[in-house]
């Protein structure tokens, strides 16, 4: 079985951890049009459980498509999103933060790092980590270990953000199926289904976007913003070029998605800024 075909088998999984309050990310995530389940993950964080259709149906690798949706949900808020993932054979994860290239690190299923050491300190200081003892905690994930598999590595890498207020929900382990990762994130109180809702659903919910601190920065409902929300989709549609032209590169649709869906919505807030100038 190739690499490709073992990452989309049904044991694959995928978090998306958003350092932002529920509340701001549920009309970021629907820029995925992904059904995802979201909670709270801590103090400052949320996480995304998606159903994961791309991996599951074999149409593409988890890691692809996730690293891919991460990109997308950084470029389109203020605030980063790290991706944890993991099939048969891997794990790993991968940060998003801004318009920069994300970065992330693997392992195989035994533990056994693949990824590069350096790559593993830029996430610790894009992070904001701590320089000394969070980066030793974090070297350690890098170097050999018998004792510890890939969804231990996982929960090792989880242990040092726990310092930064990450809590996942009881229920949601990395390794676990999809389907059940959903399941335990639908039971949690706070917990509300995001998906992509029709445009009539969307003005029905205009005002409380309107008022919300999100609303001015917010291109993909284009009716809600100023002069800001310019600015970010003509930077949606500057992001969306090149992640289009990576993923036909690399033959990766879930970069290729996540270009397209940035240069989509960009377009469509720079069309409302020039038609509705006044609003």
């Amino acid at each position: 079985m190739s690499t490709d075909a073992a990452r989309t088998r049904p044991a694959a999984g995928a978090l998306l951890l958003c350092r932002a309050a529920p509340g701001s990310v549920a009309p970021v995530a629907h820029l995925l049009r992904e059904p995802m389940q979201l909670t709270s993950a801590g103090d400052g964080w949320s996480v995304l459980v998606p159903e994961g259709r791309p991996w599951r149906e074999g149409a593409e690798p988890v890691d692809r498509v996730v690293t891919g949706w991460a990109a997308a949900l950084a470029v389109g808020a203020p605030w980063p999103v790290l991706a944890l993932w993991w099939d048969t054979g891997h794990a790993g994860f991968a940060f998003a933060s801004g318009f920069r290239r994300p970065v992330g690190f693997e392992w195989l299923a035994s533990g056994v790092p693949v990824g590069e050491d350096e790559a593993m300190r830029t996430f610790a200081a894009r992070m904001g980590l701590d320089p000394v003892l969070d980066v030793q905690a974090l070297d350690r994930l890098t170097e050999p270990d018998s004792g510890g598999d890939a969804r231990t590595r996982l929960r090792g890498l989880l242990a040092v953000l726990a310092r930064e207020g990450v809590r996942l929900p009881a229920g949601l382990a990395p390794g676990e199926p999809a389907d059940r990762l959903r399941e335990a994130a639908a039971l949690q109180p706070d917990s509300v289904p995001v998906e992509w809702p029709g445009r009539r659903e969307a003005v029905a919910g205009r005002d409380a976007v309107d008022h919300s601190r999100l609303g001015p920065w917010m291109p993909w409902m284009p009716w809600t913003g100023g002069p800001r929300a310019g600015a970010l989709a003509f930077a949606q549609v500057v992001a969306g070029l090149p992640l289009i032209a990576w993923g036909l590169r690399r033959h990766s649709g879930g970069w290729s998605t996540a270009g397209a869906l940035l240069l989509a919505h960009g377009a469509l807030g720079l069309t409302y800024a020039l038609t509705h100038p006044g609003d």
